[in-house]
């Protein structure tokens, strides 16, 4: 068992995601989770490897619930707002970014994200007003052999 800064016992789980064994380390989040349920530091950790492996619907899920479990932790909000940009919600996202900057004003990674998802929230806006479609205006790539 390891202690993190916030003074929170954990398993190994850190130092397996840190060798990039993802689904190792989700199964040593899994096995903290039932012991400790309502450790946010946990499902946030959790939603971290998901976010990792491409799983953008259980991360999401996972960092909604460490928010949950400690809203005033800005960390917790940051990863929110990760999973809810690899989601596909950059308005749901910059939410999430402004929660953290809240909580934590000089937050580096907040504030450099919260303007990724603007960025992404003023493009789609561009490309609706623009008459265009998601779908229209990419290329089709195909094999000339016929």
């Amino acid at each position: 068992m390891h202690w993190d800064e916030r003074g929170l016992g954990r398993a190994s789980g850190v130092e397996t995601s840190l060798d990039g064994k993802y689904r190792e380390a989700l199964v040593k989040w899994e096995a903290a989770l039932t012991l400790m349920p309502e450790r946010a530091v946990l499902h946030e950790q959790k939603a971290q490897i998901l976010l990792e492996v491409g799983e953008s619907w259980n991360a999401l899920k996972a960092a909604t619930r460490a928010t949950e479990l400690d809203p005033s932790w800005a960390e917790a909000w940051v990863t929110l707002g990760r999973a809810q940009l690899n989601f596909g919600e950059p308005d749901s996202a910059v939410e999430s970014f402004d929660k953290a900057l809240a909580v934590k004003p000089d937050s580096v990674e907040g504030r450099d994200d919260r303007q990724t998802a603007l960025h992404l929230v003023k493009k789609r806006k561009l490309l609706h007003s623009s008459g265009l479609d998601a779908s229209e205006n990419r290329f089709t790539v195909c094999d000339k052999t016929e």
